[in-house]
């Protein structure tokens, strides 16, 4: 199972460590975060122990009316189950007896300045991400037109000079060489890269480049959800399908299936332009559009 520890948690999310600085290297392996609210007036039966607990406002304020008997009674019987961390929202004071348990038990208490709800919002999108299954793959990965596409093909076969064609039309690098795979849903692959490469392009007979320092911030960004595996291939004479609509291809990574389209490249085609089409044509489909389909309608009425 695929872990990370409430260190990680700091310097993105921007916490303030109260107690527990010596135990940052507690394990989290569930991508949601819990808000005790029930545990601490007794109800234990759905307590999901190994999660990230979260204290609001409705926590802290509840916990501050009670006498101090209440308190050690509430407090102790939640922290005894050892949960990473606990997380106390919009910059709440008042935390002294919370502390106490905190340390006793060495569990980190950390505090954000962020309302709950924001923060909530914040950190489970934090967690899945970090703990979504991943794989590595050799290809290209480019936004076009706000839409992911992962490129692939063998070595040599053009990749990285596609993207770059696609970059100085206005789209947009994730990553080149080795593109890694996040499956944050059955139906959602998310591409970036492994922070090596980051907005590095590497163009044969040329070199690196820095895609962001020639052409913009707006040549790259870090992520993007893939809806589109395209293969660029070596043309074959007679290979291509010429009917009006191919039957559906698909590629499956980490269980997530996305399209899978074929481009056979050729002296002179217009590559870039073709995955710009096939990126519009895959968007229009999403509209329940067809042009094929129209198209057929068209020869029916004139029939």
């Amino acid at each position: 199972m695929k872990s990370i520890t409430v260190q990680s948690l700091i310097e993105p999310l921007n916490l303030e460590v109260l107690t527990g600085a010596d135990q940052l290297d507690r394990i989290i392996t569930r991508s949601r975060a819990h808000r005790p609210g029930l545990e601490f007036t007794g109800y234990f039966d759905f307590f999901p122990i190994e999660h990230v607990q979260v204290l609001g406002k409705k926590e802290i304020n509840y916990l501050h009316t009670r006498s101090e008997a209440e308190r050690s009674l509430h407090i102790g019987n939640v922290v005894k189950y050892h949960p990473p961390c606990f997380i106390v929202t919009s910059n709440q004071e008042g935390l002294k007896y919370l502390m106490k348990y905190c340390e006793q038990e060495k569990i980190p208490l950390l505090r954000t300045a962020e309302p709950t709800v924001e923060f909530m919002a914040k950190l489970d999108s934090f967690l899945i991400k970090a703990l979504a299954p991943s794989m590595a793959i050799h290809g290209v990965c480019v936004n076009v037109s706000g839409i992911g596409i992962l490129l692939r093909g063998k070595s040599g076969v053009g990749k990285s000079e596609t993207a770059h064609t696609l970059i100085r039309r206005g789209h947009r690098l994730v990553a080149d060489d080795v593109v890694l795979l996040k499956r944050l849903s059955p139906h959602t692959l998310l591409g970036t890269h492994n922070h090596t490469t980051r907005e590095f392009l590497a163009l044969r007979s040329i070199g690196l480049i820095n895609v962001v320092r020639i052409y913009g911030r707006k040549a790259f960004q870090d992520e993007t959800r893939i809806v589109l595996d395209i293969e660029l291939t070596q043309w074959q004479d007679k290979a291509l399908n010429n009917e009006l609509e191919l039957e559906p291809k698909f590629s499956e990574y980490l269980d997530v299936r996305i399209p899978h389209i074929e481009i056979q490249l050729q002296p002179g085609r217009d590559v870039a332009g073709l995955i710009e089409a096939a990126a519009n044509n895959w968007y229009l489909k999403q509209q329940g559009y067809s042009a094929a389909e129209e198209f057929m309608k068209r020869l029916e009425n004139e029939c």
